[in-house]
């Protein structure tokens, strides 16, 4: 609860007059104090007396890439038997705040505004939650309260087309590691007929050379698994511009576009960040794993900042886990560095592709093997994967 100006005027003056009244003998003056008291008892009732609000907000839609429009819908019911009187209201929309009419709102009555949320940045936009403040007629007490709950809008980013995935790996009984574009069924070896086995795998061939029925054993060649490794250290971009590394920026569009490609080819991926999700997310609070596990990787991307230089700890895990057998790491001019150690996991993953976004000069490549993209923002990137056509 807030006192105007006007209402600790109000307060001191009859304070003194009830004081100087009692004081002095003067019962006009005590009189004028109690009246002055008795306002200010009425305006705090008054005040703190809560609406029966109902808020209600639908976002239209609550995910979209960065530039995309995206509306917000706020319906603000009065479920009370009073007008709604001296009240004033409005939406918090990130940092903005969206003004509300709900000033004398009827009984049952709804009133209903729309208003665009920013999505010029990428990032989780809260919404909400409605701030209502009540007022007294006499202007000397206000009283704000929350109304409904926050509503996050998912910026995320852009994706720009690819039309070459990297392929997989198929590695056979004797260590051969082949080029595998979309899995396939290989034979493994064949054994002795089993009651049940289909006859269509009779290697016949064979059966008639040995004298018995031979089966074909086939083993299942994974589909291509990709691994997009983004590079969130603050050590990695450290150029700004109004805040915001925009190398940071086109990595997440690279990786964006990475994962919906391998999306919409049903191909396995998983994106990992090197930096701790918790330590720069821009959900506005803090998720546990458990959490973050039923987002998707593109809510990943909208919500993920720059940590800290946790690059070794994630890069030993990487290669104890052997993700995928494609490795597309991303990283800003600060990164250019570390080529030799992204290099390293050559051993876990058949191939390595490390991206340099908005690099002033070329990355060399430290590690045989390695292919380096270098692209001014992630529009330059999906051109420049695509040309790369050997992984």
């Amino acid at each position: 609860m807030g006192v105007t100006a006007r209402g600790v005027g109000l307060f001191v003056a009859a304070g003194v007059l009830l004081a100087a009244g009692f004081r002095f003998a003067y019962p006009e003056l005590a009189l004028l104090g109690a009246a002055g008291a008795t306002a200010g008892g009425y305006a705090v009732a008054v005040a703190a007396w809560r609406p029966r609000l109902a808020v209600v907000r639908r976002a239209e839609p609550d995910r979209v890439s960065r530039g995309e429009p995206a509306t917000m819908t706020v319906t603000v019911h009065n479920r009370g038997r009073l007008r709604s009187a001296n009240l004033v209201a409005e939406d918090r929309c990130g940092a903005v705040p969206v003004a509300v009419p709900v000033l004398r709102l009827r009984p049952g009555r709804d009133t209903t505004v729309r208003y665009g949320v920013p999505t010029t940045r990428r990032g989780v936009v809260p919404v909400g939650p409605l701030r209502v403040i009540r007022r007294d007629p006499l202007g000397l007490v206000s009283l704000s309260r929350p109304y409904g709950e926050t509503v996050p809008v998912w910026v995320h980013p852009r994706v720009h087309p690819l039309s070459v995935v990297p392929t997989g790996a198929g590695r056979s009984l004797d260590g051969q590691v082949d080029a595998v574009p979309h899995g396939s069924i290989t034979f493994d070896s064949l054994r002795e007929y089993v009651v049940g086995d289909e006859l269509r795998r009779v290697h016949w061939r064979t059966s008639a050379r040995v004298g018995e029925l031979m089966v074909r054993e086939n083993v299942d060649t994974s589909l291509p698994r990709l691994v997009v490794l983004l590079d969130n250290r603050a050590v990695a971009h450290p150029q700004r511009s109004a805040g915001l590394a925009e190398s940071f920026e086109a990595a997440c569009e690279a990786a964006a576009s990475v994962l919906t490609a391998a999306h919409r080819s049903d191909l396995p991926v998983v994106l990992v960040l090197v930096a701790p999700e918790d330590e720069g997310s821009r959900a506005g609070v803090a998720e546990s794993e458990a959490a973050r596990s039923g987002l998707s990787p593109l809510d990943r991307l909208a919500a993920a900042g720059l940590g800290g230089d946790t690059l070794d700890a994630t890069l030993t895990r990487l290669r104890g886990e052997r993700r995928g057998d494609t490795l597309v790491a991303l990283t800003g001019p600060g990164g250019r560095d570390s080529l030799g150690q992204f290099g390293a996991l050559r051993g876990a993953y058949p191939s390595v592709v490390v991206g340099v976004l908005a690099a002033a000069e070329p990355a060399q490549a430290q590690t045989a093997g390695l292919v380096v993209i270098d692209a001014a923002d992630g529009a330059a990137f999906a051109a420049e994967w695509d040309r790369v056509r050997r992984w």
